[in-house]
């Protein structure tokens, strides 16, 4: 029987062409004989179209409503932080991904960092600033040099900075607050950065990745321009030990569970370097490594880490689209109908 699928698309953020990168990879690798695939796109002002057909909000949430299974391919705010994802389990549709709650904690990096080291699980030191407050010159000195300043709630290294020199912040701040008016401050850790894959199966198995090692030579960081114009290496599976690939693996999986994730999500780690003082107020072993961030919809493209990681693990792009949309149909299906009214 032919699966009736949306490819929810676009959005209105600064990840809009991520997004329609992510889709274009995702509708390319789909098994058309298996999937009636429908197009839904969202632009940049917010307007709907349904395979290329211009359709008010109304008749977009219709057609979602009709579909068997929604495969929402968007990052990002309006998208990836439980906006859409509310509006999908409103309409009582199956849905590939996590749900409102994970999305939302997720998208937002200073609770994510609470939720996770709550659940013991180390993270960086930093400090969130609201609108209109400055770091401190007691945070200055807790933090230390280098520090990251990054918009709370937004992707793909949008509005981040590396700030080295303390006269660099205010800039740093401005740029932030371009995206978010909420901002972290962070603690750069030393050492090597790290991603791991997540998947769950249909079955309900949970499964990490062979570790993936980030690579950048013409750049500070890992920002915008080196994710998707080809400025960093990716080494899949990382040069790494059997005991500390198992480690990464390990906490990846612990972080998806502290998430309450479903599906699918991609932890970025920092391996820190044991011989560098880190200053994050960790007491255990120095070897543990550092979550930096979480990606709860990672990109799609046939270039990003998460399918280059299933690739590597032998689970191709076609067949991992299969894994997460069954998994969708699956979690519909193991839902119990609710009671009828009195």
């Amino acid at each position: 029987m032919t699966v009736r699928l949306a490819v929810l698309f676009g959005g209105r953020n600064g990840e809009h062409d991520v997004s329609r990168r992510s889709a274009e990879s995702i509708l390319a690798h789909l098994d058309r004989d298996t999937y009636d695939v429908t197009e839904v796109l969202i632009e940049r002002d917010g307007q709907w179209r349904v395979d290329g057909d211009r359709a008010t909000f109304a008749q977009a949430l219709r057609i979602l409503g009709d579909q068997d299974v929604v495969f929402p391919a968007l990052h990002g705010p309006y998208g990836e932080d439980g906006t859409v994802q509310s509006m999908l389990e409103w309409l009582g549709v199956a849905f590939v991904g996590n749900g409102v709650f994970a999305s939302a904690a997720g998208m937002d990096k200073p609770v994510t960092k609470k939720l996770l080291a709550a659940d013991g699980l180390r993270v960086a030191a930093g400090v969130t600033l609201r609108p209109d407050e400055e770091l401190s010159s007691r945070d200055q000195q807790r933090l230390g040099l280098p520090v990251f300043v990054k918009p709370a709630r937004a992707g793909s290294s949008l509005g981040v900075s590396k700030v080295e020199r303390w006269a660099q912040l205010p800039a740093a701040l401005r740029l932030a607050r371009e995206s978010d008016a909420k901002v972290l401050v962070e603690r750069g850790v030393r050492g090597r950065e790290i991603d791991v894959a997540v998947l769950e199966h249909p079955d309900g198995r949970v499964e990490a990745g062979p570790p993936l090692e980030i690579r950048v030579a013409n750049a500070a960081f890992f920002d915008y321009d080196a994710k998707y114009d080809g400025g960093a290496d990716f080494h899949i599976p990382a040069p790494l030990d059997p005991g500390t690939t198992r480690l990464l693996q390990d906490r990846a999986v612990r972080a998806f569970h502290a998430l309450g994730c479903r599906g699918l999500l991609r932890v970025d780690f920092f391996l820190p370097d044991p011989d560098a003082e880190q200053g994050d107020g960790w007491t255990g072993d120095c070897r543990e490594p550092v979550i930096n961030e979480v990606n709860t919809f990672p990109g799609f493209t046939a270039a990003s880490q998460y399918p280059q990681i299933w690739q590597r693990a032998g689970i191709g792009f076609s067949a991992l689209l299969d894994i997460l949309i069954e998994g969708a149909l699956q979690r519909r299906d193991a839902v119990s109908p609710s009671p009828a009214p009195c």
